[in-house]
């Protein structure tokens, strides 16, 4: 039968090859999700440069608008909040 020692020694000696073998195989792991990530890039249907630059022009105009509707909001609610307060 092991000693309470032996038993703490060995559990500590597990846990430390255990994060050796985490770092040793950490680099492999990072290599393989890139090698992954390419591959999946690789599947991506790229749009077009005038598809492109349609939905930037979409995705411009869509901010302006939300700008100018939040914009009119805040003063709306600053408006509010002056008459309330005086």
């Amino acid at each position: 039968m092991a000693t309470k020692n032996e038993v703490e020694k060995k559990g500590f000696m597990g846990f430390m090859a255990k994060v050796g073998k985490f770092f040793k195989s950490l680099p492999g792991r990072i290599a393989r999700s890139f090698r992954e990530m390419f591959g999946e890039l690789k599947k991506v249907t790229w749009p077009s440069r005038s598809e492109l630059i349609n939905y930037s022009v979409v995705v411009l105009v869509f901010m302006v608008a939300m700008a100018v509707i939040i914009g009119l909001l805040d003063a709306a609610s600053g408006q509010l909040i002056s008459w309330i307060v005086k």
